[in-house]
Protein backbone atom coordinates (compact mmCIF):
# COMPACT_ATOMS: atom_id res chain seq x y z
CA UNK A 1 0.00 0.00 0.00
CA UNK A 2 2.90 2.65 1.03
CA UNK A 3 5.76 2.07 -1.46
CA UNK A 4 6.52 6.08 -2.61
CA UNK A 5 7.49 7.81 0.18
CA UNK A 6 8.92 11.74 0.06
CA UNK A 7 10.67 13.06 3.11
CA UNK A 8 10.58 17.04 3.02
CA UNK A 9 13.50 18.17 5.09
CA UNK A 10 16.76 16.36 5.03
CA UNK A 11 18.65 17.49 8.39
CA UNK A 12 18.94 15.02 11.17
CA UNK A 13 15.50 14.03 11.76
CA UNK A 14 14.99 13.71 8.09
CA UNK A 15 17.88 12.28 6.38
CA UNK A 16 18.27 9.73 9.39
CA UNK A 17 14.30 8.67 8.73
CA UNK A 18 14.76 8.60 4.68
CA UNK A 19 18.00 6.26 5.39
CA UNK A 20 15.93 3.99 7.21
CA UNK A 21 13.05 3.84 4.97
CA UNK A 22 15.13 3.24 2.02
CA UNK A 23 16.92 0.15 4.02
CA UNK A 24 13.45 -1.44 4.67
CA UNK A 25 12.69 -1.36 0.91
CA UNK A 26 10.61 1.48 0.54
CA UNK A 27 11.06 3.76 -2.78
CA UNK A 28 12.27 7.08 -1.40
CA UNK A 29 12.07 10.86 -2.70
CA UNK A 30 13.71 13.69 0.01
CA UNK A 31 13.50 16.89 -0.59
CA UNK A 32 15.47 19.99 1.09
CA UNK A 33 15.35 23.59 -0.10
CA UNK A 34 19.41 23.84 0.41
CA UNK A 35 21.19 23.03 -2.68
CA UNK A 36 24.42 22.26 -0.82
CA UNK A 37 22.26 19.72 1.44
CA UNK A 38 21.28 18.17 -1.65
CA UNK A 39 24.10 18.26 -3.37
CA UNK A 40 25.90 16.68 -0.90
CA UNK A 41 23.21 13.97 -0.29
CA UNK A 42 23.45 12.74 -4.10
CA UNK A 43 26.92 12.55 -3.66
CA UNK A 44 26.72 10.27 -0.67
CA UNK A 45 28.46 12.64 1.31
CA UNK A 46 26.02 12.99 4.84
CA UNK A 47 25.99 16.20 6.33
CA UNK A 48 25.55 15.16 9.67
CA UNK A 49 26.98 12.12 11.61
CA UNK A 50 24.86 8.54 12.26
CA UNK A 51 26.53 5.25 12.33
CA UNK A 52 25.60 3.21 9.30
CA UNK A 53 23.89 6.07 7.96
CA UNK A 54 26.90 6.56 4.79
CA UNK A 55 26.60 2.76 4.33
CA UNK A 56 22.81 3.05 3.73
CA UNK A 57 23.50 5.98 1.10
CA UNK A 58 26.16 3.96 -0.53
CA UNK A 59 23.98 1.26 -1.40
CA UNK A 60 20.51 3.23 -1.86
CA UNK A 61 20.92 6.86 -2.93
CA UNK A 62 20.46 7.34 -7.02
CA UNK A 63 18.32 4.27 -6.73
CA UNK A 64 15.64 3.92 -4.65
CA UNK A 65 16.53 6.68 -2.38
CA UNK A 66 16.18 9.95 -4.37
CA UNK A 67 17.15 13.45 -3.23
CA UNK A 68 15.40 16.63 -5.54
CA UNK A 69 14.22 19.85 -4.87
CA UNK A 70 10.82 18.70 -5.07
CA UNK A 71 7.80 16.42 -4.35
CA UNK A 72 6.66 14.49 -7.31
CA UNK A 73 3.22 14.34 -7.02
CA UNK A 74 2.50 10.41 -7.16
CA UNK A 75 3.67 9.76 -3.46
CA UNK A 76 2.09 7.59 -1.03
CA UNK A 77 2.73 8.99 2.02
CA UNK A 78 4.41 12.54 3.04
CA UNK A 79 6.56 13.11 5.90
CA UNK A 80 7.19 16.43 7.26
CA UNK A 81 10.28 16.75 9.14
CA UNK A 82 11.62 20.76 8.65
CA UNK A 83 12.72 21.97 11.61
CA UNK A 84 10.80 23.85 13.96
CA UNK A 85 13.26 26.17 15.87
CA UNK A 86 12.27 28.50 18.69
CA UNK A 87 13.02 32.27 17.98
CA UNK A 88 15.28 33.97 20.51
CA UNK A 89 13.66 36.64 21.11
CA UNK A 90 10.23 35.38 22.15
CA UNK A 91 10.83 31.51 23.16
CA UNK A 92 8.32 30.28 20.76
CA UNK A 93 8.12 28.01 18.11
CA UNK A 94 9.03 29.33 14.63
CA UNK A 95 6.38 27.58 12.37
CA UNK A 96 7.19 29.54 8.76
CA UNK A 97 9.16 26.10 7.63
CA UNK A 98 6.48 23.83 8.20
CA UNK A 99 3.78 25.74 7.12
CA UNK A 100 5.59 26.26 3.46
CA UNK A 101 5.70 22.42 4.09
CA UNK A 102 2.58 21.94 4.45
CA UNK A 103 1.89 24.53 1.30
CA UNK A 104 4.05 22.88 -0.61
CA UNK A 105 2.69 19.38 -0.22
CA UNK A 106 -0.87 20.65 -0.64
CA UNK A 107 0.32 22.16 -4.30
CA UNK A 108 2.41 18.84 -5.53
CA UNK A 109 0.18 15.68 -3.85
CA UNK A 110 -2.83 14.33 -3.68
CA UNK A 111 -5.77 13.64 -1.36
CA UNK A 112 -4.89 10.10 -1.16
CA UNK A 113 -1.48 10.88 0.44
CA UNK A 114 -0.69 10.22 4.21
CA UNK A 115 0.66 13.51 5.39
CA UNK A 116 2.80 12.66 8.58
CA UNK A 117 3.89 15.47 10.55
CA UNK A 118 7.26 14.13 12.64
CA UNK A 119 8.67 17.61 13.42
CA UNK A 120 8.49 18.86 17.27
CA UNK A 121 5.66 21.56 17.33
CA UNK A 122 3.48 23.23 20.24
CA UNK A 123 0.48 21.03 20.67
CA UNK A 124 -2.20 22.19 18.36
CA UNK A 125 -0.08 22.76 15.60
CA UNK A 126 -0.86 20.14 13.13
CA UNK A 127 -4.15 21.28 13.21
CA UNK A 128 -3.65 24.35 13.24
CA UNK A 129 -1.13 24.76 10.43
CA UNK A 130 -0.53 21.96 8.47
CA UNK A 131 -4.24 21.15 8.26
CA UNK A 132 -5.60 24.20 6.77
CA UNK A 133 -3.80 23.95 3.31
CA UNK A 134 -4.54 20.38 2.68
CA UNK A 135 -8.08 20.66 3.38
CA UNK A 136 -8.43 23.86 1.12
CA UNK A 137 -6.73 22.30 -1.64
CA UNK A 138 -8.19 18.23 -0.94
CA UNK A 139 -11.33 18.63 0.96
CA UNK A 140 -10.58 15.04 2.82
CA UNK A 141 -7.31 15.00 4.44
CA UNK A 142 -5.21 12.03 5.97
CA UNK A 143 -3.32 13.58 8.60
CA UNK A 144 -1.20 12.11 11.38
CA UNK A 145 1.31 13.21 14.07
CA UNK A 146 4.08 10.55 14.76
CA UNK A 147 6.82 12.34 16.66
CA UNK A 148 10.47 11.06 16.29
CA UNK A 149 11.90 10.51 19.74
CA UNK A 150 15.43 8.61 18.65
CA UNK A 151 18.96 9.61 20.35
CA UNK A 152 21.78 10.38 18.24
CA UNK A 153 24.01 8.00 17.52
CA UNK A 154 21.67 5.37 17.51
CA UNK A 155 18.83 6.37 15.54
CA UNK A 156 18.77 3.92 12.50
CA UNK A 157 18.46 1.15 15.09
CA UNK A 158 15.74 3.28 17.38
CA UNK A 159 13.37 4.07 14.52
CA UNK A 160 12.97 0.11 14.18
CA UNK A 161 13.21 -0.85 18.11
CA UNK A 162 11.52 2.09 19.51
CA UNK A 163 7.59 1.99 20.15
CA UNK A 164 6.27 4.53 17.50
CA UNK A 165 3.11 6.77 18.22
CA UNK A 166 0.66 7.96 15.96
CA UNK A 167 -2.15 10.31 16.54
CA UNK A 168 -4.43 10.51 13.64
CA UNK A 169 -7.18 13.49 12.58
CA UNK A 170 -9.76 11.01 12.70
CA UNK A 171 -9.79 6.46 12.33
CA UNK A 172 -9.03 7.07 8.84
CA UNK A 173 -5.99 8.84 9.40
CA UNK A 174 -4.87 6.76 11.95
CA UNK A 175 -5.23 3.41 10.31
CA UNK A 176 -3.43 4.75 7.54
CA UNK A 177 -0.80 6.09 9.85
CA UNK A 178 -0.53 2.90 11.78
CA UNK A 179 -0.38 0.72 8.42
CA UNK A 180 2.46 2.74 7.28
CA UNK A 181 4.56 3.29 10.23
CA UNK A 182 4.00 -1.12 10.54
CA UNK A 183 6.25 -1.27 7.51
CA UNK A 184 9.14 0.45 9.92
CA UNK A 185 8.61 0.22 13.68
CA UNK A 186 8.14 -3.00 15.52
CA UNK A 187 5.71 -1.62 18.06
CA UNK A 188 3.26 0.41 17.39
CA UNK A 189 0.96 2.95 19.68
CA UNK A 190 -1.56 4.66 18.50
CA UNK A 191 -3.06 7.38 20.57
CA UNK A 192 -6.35 9.60 20.48
CA UNK A 193 -5.70 12.57 18.89
CA UNK A 194 -2.79 14.62 16.48
CA UNK A 195 -2.81 16.73 19.71
CA UNK A 196 -1.86 13.76 22.45
CA UNK A 197 0.72 12.86 19.99
CA UNK A 198 2.39 15.60 20.17
CA UNK A 199 2.21 16.38 23.94
CA UNK A 200 3.81 12.90 23.78
CA UNK A 201 7.26 14.46 21.96
CA UNK A 202 6.99 16.84 24.63
CA UNK A 203 6.40 15.30 27.35
CA UNK A 204 9.36 13.26 27.13
CA UNK A 205 11.88 15.35 26.19
CA UNK A 206 10.67 17.88 28.56
CA UNK A 207 10.47 14.82 31.51
CA UNK A 208 14.45 14.27 30.21
CA UNK A 209 15.61 17.51 30.83
CA UNK A 210 13.88 17.87 34.18
CA UNK A 211 15.77 14.56 35.22
CA UNK A 212 18.94 15.72 34.24
CA UNK A 213 18.37 19.43 36.01
CA UNK A 214 18.03 17.67 39.32
CA UNK A 215 21.43 16.10 38.78
CA UNK A 216 22.72 19.38 38.20
CA UNK A 217 20.81 20.68 41.25
CA UNK A 218 22.29 18.33 43.29
CA UNK A 219 26.16 19.35 42.24
CA UNK A 220 25.36 23.01 43.14
CA UNK A 221 23.86 21.86 46.68
CA UNK A 222 27.23 19.33 46.90
CA UNK A 223 29.52 22.28 45.61
CA UNK A 224 27.89 24.28 48.60
CA UNK A 225 29.26 22.04 51.43
CA UNK A 226 32.23 20.61 49.60
CA UNK A 227 31.12 17.09 49.42
CA UNK A 228 31.01 14.93 46.09
CA UNK A 229 27.96 14.70 44.09
CA UNK A 230 29.09 11.77 42.31
CA UNK A 231 29.46 9.84 46.17
CA UNK A 232 26.06 11.30 47.01
CA UNK A 233 24.42 9.76 43.72
CA UNK A 234 25.74 6.38 44.05
CA UNK A 235 24.54 5.79 47.38
CA UNK A 236 21.67 7.42 46.71
CA UNK A 237 20.78 4.79 43.66
CA UNK A 238 22.91 1.98 45.14
CA UNK A 239 20.07 -0.66 45.30
CA UNK A 240 17.38 1.27 46.28
CA UNK A 241 14.16 0.63 43.93
CA UNK A 242 13.05 3.99 43.35
CA UNK A 243 14.16 6.24 40.39
CA UNK A 244 17.40 6.56 40.14
CA UNK A 245 19.40 9.85 39.90
CA UNK A 246 20.93 11.52 37.18
CA UNK A 247 24.61 12.52 37.20
CA UNK A 248 25.77 16.10 36.86
CA UNK A 249 26.12 17.86 33.32
CA UNK A 250 25.61 20.01 30.58
CA UNK A 251 21.97 19.01 28.58
CA UNK A 252 22.27 20.64 25.40
CA UNK A 253 21.01 19.13 21.44
CA UNK A 254 18.38 20.29 18.83
CA UNK A 255 15.41 18.85 21.40
CA UNK A 256 16.71 19.34 24.75
CA UNK A 257 17.54 22.94 24.31
CA UNK A 258 14.37 23.81 22.14
CA UNK A 259 11.21 21.47 23.49
CA UNK A 260 10.83 22.51 26.86
CA UNK A 261 9.88 26.31 25.37
CA UNK A 262 7.51 24.42 23.05
CA UNK A 263 6.23 23.01 26.05
CA UNK A 264 5.73 26.52 28.37
CA UNK A 265 4.04 27.96 24.86
CA UNK A 266 1.66 24.56 24.59
CA UNK A 267 0.57 25.25 28.68
CA UNK A 268 -1.48 28.94 27.39
CA UNK A 269 -1.65 31.51 30.11
CA UNK A 270 -0.41 28.68 33.10
CA UNK A 271 3.22 28.38 32.61
CA UNK A 272 5.24 25.81 33.92
CA UNK A 273 7.12 25.80 36.50
CA UNK A 274 9.35 22.69 36.47
CA UNK A 275 9.92 23.06 33.04
CA UNK A 276 10.86 26.62 32.95
CA UNK A 277 13.16 26.07 36.10
CA UNK A 278 14.84 23.14 34.62
CA UNK A 279 15.63 24.69 31.06
CA UNK A 280 16.85 27.62 33.37
CA UNK A 281 19.39 25.42 35.96
CA UNK A 282 20.08 23.33 32.51
CA UNK A 283 20.85 26.94 30.62
CA UNK A 284 22.92 28.07 33.84
CA UNK A 285 25.28 25.58 34.52
CA UNK A 286 28.13 25.93 31.51
CA UNK A 287 27.97 29.61 32.57
CA UNK A 288 28.97 28.48 36.15
CA UNK A 289 31.36 26.45 34.72
CA UNK A 290 33.16 28.55 33.03
CA UNK A 291 33.56 31.07 35.82
CA UNK A 292 35.21 28.24 38.10
CA UNK A 293 37.40 27.48 35.36
CA UNK A 294 38.29 31.10 34.80
CA UNK A 295 39.09 31.40 38.79
CA UNK A 296 40.87 28.16 38.80
CA UNK A 297 43.34 29.11 36.24
CA UNK A 298 43.79 32.61 38.32
CA UNK A 299 44.43 30.92 41.23
CA UNK A 300 46.88 28.60 39.64
CA UNK A 301 48.61 30.25 36.98
CA UNK A 302 51.08 33.13 36.94
CA UNK A 303 48.60 34.98 34.79
CA UNK A 304 45.61 35.06 33.86
CA UNK A 305 45.72 36.59 30.45
CA UNK A 306 47.12 35.06 28.11
CA UNK A 307 46.76 31.70 29.98
CA UNK A 308 46.22 28.86 27.23
CA UNK A 309 43.07 26.68 28.26
CA UNK A 310 42.36 23.40 26.01
CA UNK A 311 38.93 22.14 25.88
CA UNK A 312 38.45 19.01 24.56
CA UNK A 313 34.85 17.76 23.57
CA UNK A 314 32.79 20.95 21.28
CA UNK A 315 29.59 18.87 19.87
CA UNK A 316 26.84 19.03 22.71
CA UNK A 317 27.33 15.73 24.31
CA UNK A 318 30.65 13.10 23.71
CA UNK A 319 28.02 9.32 24.04
CA UNK A 320 26.80 8.60 21.75
CA UNK A 321 29.50 10.22 20.05
CA UNK A 322 27.79 12.90 17.31
CA UNK A 323 29.14 16.44 16.09
CA UNK A 324 26.52 18.19 16.60
CA UNK A 325 27.03 22.07 17.89
CA UNK A 326 23.23 22.83 18.66
CA UNK A 327 22.67 23.22 22.31
CA UNK A 328 26.58 22.85 22.77
CA UNK A 329 28.14 24.44 26.60
CA UNK A 330 31.21 25.92 24.78
CA UNK A 331 29.01 28.38 22.59
CA UNK A 332 28.04 29.43 26.19
CA UNK A 333 31.62 29.65 27.96
CA UNK A 334 33.77 31.25 25.20
CA UNK A 335 32.42 35.07 25.84
CA UNK A 336 33.23 33.95 29.42
CA UNK A 337 36.82 32.82 27.92
CA UNK A 338 37.39 35.91 25.57
CA UNK A 339 36.55 38.50 28.57
CA UNK A 340 39.38 36.80 30.77
CA UNK A 341 41.82 37.00 27.88
CA UNK A 342 42.48 33.36 27.93
CA UNK A 343 43.78 31.80 24.78
CA UNK A 344 41.53 28.90 23.79
CA UNK A 345 42.40 25.71 21.96
CA UNK A 346 40.07 22.93 20.93
CA UNK A 347 39.59 19.27 20.10
CA UNK A 348 37.19 16.82 18.95
CA UNK A 349 37.37 12.93 17.46
CA UNK A 350 34.17 14.06 15.46
CA UNK A 351 34.31 18.13 15.49
CA UNK A 352 36.26 19.97 12.19
CA UNK A 353 38.96 22.57 12.79
CA UNK A 354 36.62 24.78 10.65
CA UNK A 355 33.67 24.53 13.21
CA UNK A 356 36.08 25.19 16.12
CA UNK A 357 37.27 28.28 14.78
CA UNK A 358 33.86 29.12 14.02
CA UNK A 359 33.15 29.23 17.46
CA UNK A 360 36.49 31.24 18.68
CA UNK A 361 39.04 28.05 19.01
CA UNK A 362 42.01 27.04 17.53
CA UNK A 363 42.16 23.52 16.52
CA UNK A 364 44.94 21.13 18.28
CA UNK A 365 45.72 17.49 18.82
CA UNK A 366 45.46 15.76 22.11
CA UNK A 367 49.32 15.76 22.40
CA UNK A 368 49.60 19.73 22.32
CA UNK A 369 46.29 20.05 24.17
CA UNK A 370 47.83 18.53 26.90
CA UNK A 371 51.49 19.51 25.96
CA UNK A 372 50.95 23.25 25.63
CA UNK A 373 48.35 24.19 27.49
CA UNK A 374 48.23 25.85 31.23
CA UNK A 375 44.59 24.10 31.75
CA UNK A 376 42.76 21.68 30.73
CA UNK A 377 38.90 21.02 30.39
CA UNK A 378 37.20 18.08 29.27
CA UNK A 379 33.69 19.18 28.47
CA UNK A 380 32.16 16.17 26.88
CA UNK A 381 32.22 12.19 28.06
CA UNK A 382 33.52 11.12 24.23
CA UNK A 383 34.99 7.32 24.85
CA UNK A 384 38.23 8.68 23.39
CA UNK A 385 38.52 11.01 26.22
CA UNK A 386 37.23 7.91 29.01
CA UNK A 387 40.35 5.94 27.56
CA UNK A 388 43.27 8.57 27.67
CA UNK A 389 46.50 7.85 29.58
CA UNK A 390 46.04 11.12 31.65
CA UNK A 391 49.30 10.47 34.16
CA UNK A 392 51.44 9.92 30.90
CA UNK A 393 50.00 12.84 29.43
CA UNK A 394 50.60 15.06 31.69
CA UNK A 395 53.98 14.11 32.83
CA UNK A 396 56.00 17.06 32.29
CA UNK A 397 53.75 19.45 31.07
CA UNK A 398 52.88 22.80 31.88
CA UNK A 399 49.01 22.35 32.98
CA UNK A 400 48.41 23.64 36.19
CA UNK A 401 44.69 22.55 36.59
CA UNK A 402 42.44 20.25 34.73
CA UNK A 403 38.24 20.11 35.22
CA UNK A 404 36.78 16.73 34.39
CA UNK A 405 33.44 17.75 33.84
CA UNK A 406 32.39 14.23 33.29
CA UNK A 407 34.43 12.67 35.74
CA UNK A 408 35.56 10.54 32.92
CA UNK A 409 39.72 11.05 33.95
CA UNK A 410 41.84 9.22 36.41
CA UNK A 411 41.63 11.60 39.02
CA UNK A 412 44.05 10.15 41.46
CA UNK A 413 46.46 10.36 38.56
CA UNK A 414 45.90 14.09 37.99
CA UNK A 415 46.72 15.10 41.74
CA UNK A 416 50.00 12.39 41.62
CA UNK A 417 51.08 14.43 39.07
CA UNK A 418 50.68 17.59 40.89
CA UNK A 419 48.19 19.44 39.10
CA UNK A 420 45.02 20.75 40.55
CA UNK A 421 41.40 18.97 39.61
CA UNK A 422 37.81 20.25 39.63
CA UNK A 423 34.62 18.90 37.99
CA UNK A 424 30.95 19.93 38.67
CA UNK A 425 30.19 20.34 42.51
CA UNK A 426 33.58 20.88 43.24
CA UNK A 427 33.69 24.10 45.11
CA UNK A 428 36.18 26.96 43.96
CA UNK A 429 37.26 28.66 47.01
CA UNK A 430 37.52 32.39 46.07
CA UNK A 431 39.99 33.11 48.81
CA UNK A 432 42.32 30.46 47.57
CA UNK A 433 44.57 32.10 45.38
CA UNK A 434 47.98 31.12 45.14
CA UNK A 435 49.20 33.00 42.01
CA UNK A 436 49.55 36.48 40.97
CA UNK A 437 45.56 37.36 39.04
CA UNK A 438 45.66 39.35 36.35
Amino acid sequence: MYQRIGVVGLGYVGVTLAAALAAKGYEVHGVDTQPQVRESLRAGRVHVFEPGIEEVFAAHVGRSLLIEEELPSDLDAVVLCVSTPVDETTRRGRLEHLAAAAEAVARRCRPETLVVVRSTVPVGVSRRVVLPPLARAWGQVRLVMAPERTIQGQALRELVDLPQVVGGLDAASLEAGLAFFGGLARELVPVSSLEAAELVKLANNCHTDLIYSFGNELALVAENHQLDPLEVIRAANLNYPRPDLSKPGYVGGGCLSKDPYLMVESAGQRTPLLVNAARQLNEDLPVHVAENVVELIRQTCPRLAGARLAVLGWAYKGWPPTDDMRGTPIATMMPIFRAAGLEVVGHDPMVSGDVIRRYGGEPTSLDKAFGEADAVLVLTDHPDYRSLPVGALLAGTSVKVLFDSWRVLDEGEVRAAGIRYAGIGYRIPKADTTAVTA
